[in-house]
């Protein structure tokens, strides 16, 4: 069975993945220099619910009633695997920016599309730099914009969930904003770090009550890993 999936990923799926991306990044280029608030959120999120579709990813979300669609809000998540970004993207229903890597920014045409979106990109190489990211992310959301980011940094290695840097919780502290912690469970089997081929399975996404106590970081930080925690299996605690 495996082997069927292999060739029909690579014979059938890849190309349409190829150019299916392409497609996306060109219109979500041009559509954001009228709105990137709509153009840098939607198509793209019908990327990756059909990256998910083709691929044979599953995802299910738990609790979105708990989330107001006209609220902005901090989103913050444990980053299991390449499929946390294709899950949240397709399926929050809220729209939003990333907080991403600036590495990212070096990918042919994706970079272009993000920069485009308003995406912002996170530059730890120096005090400046980091100053910098903020500025930008407090652009964004004094625009009433949400931020989604991964305060594990990168994802994990080995399953367990890492500890959290504090820049998400800063800038919810900063300007009072609601953080949603999101547990992620599944994405490790889709596709871990070090993996290139995905695995068929289902990724579950589970909304936390928006946390509106945010005047210390540090205590928010860790009270947004002890949610996220308990919704994990103990295998990737």
């Amino acid at each position: 069975m495996r082997y069927l999936y292999l060739i029909y990923l690579w014979l059938i799926v890849a190309p349409i993945l190829l150019v299916l991306t392409i497609i996306t990044c060109i219109v979500t280029i041009i559509g954001c220099l009228f709105n990137d608030n709509w153009w840098g959120y939607y198509p793209p999120k019908l990327w990756a619910m059909i990256w998910c579709t083709l691929l044979g990813i599953r995802v299910k979300v738990k609790n979105r009633e708990l989330i107001d669609k006209h609220t902005s809000y901090v989103f913050v998540a444990n980053h299991q695997g390449a499929f946390d970004i294709f899950a949240i993207y397709g399926f929050l229903d809220h729209n939003f920016k990333w907080l991403m890597r600036k590495g990212l920014k070096n990918i042919p045409l994706v970079g272009v599309a993000c920069k485009a979106a308003g995406h912002v990109f996170v530059d730890h190489s120096s005090q400046a730099a980091v100053k910098k990211t903020m500025a930008e992310a407090e652009k964004k959301l004094k625009r009433g914009t949400s931020i989604v980011v991964f305060p594990e940094g990168r994802r994990t290695s080995d399953g367990h969930l890492q500890k959290f840097k504090h820049g998400a919780f800063r800038l919810a502290e900063e300007f009072k904003l609601p953080v949603v912690p999101i547990a992620v469970d599944g994405s490790y089997k889709a596709m871990p770090r070090g993996s290139f081929l995905p695995h068929p399975c289902t990724i579950t996404l589970t909304l936390h009550a928006p946390i509106t106590e945010v005047d210390d970081m540090h205590a928010l930080a860790q009270q947004c890993y002890d949610i996220i925690a308990q919704s994990l299996p103990p295998e990737n605690r």
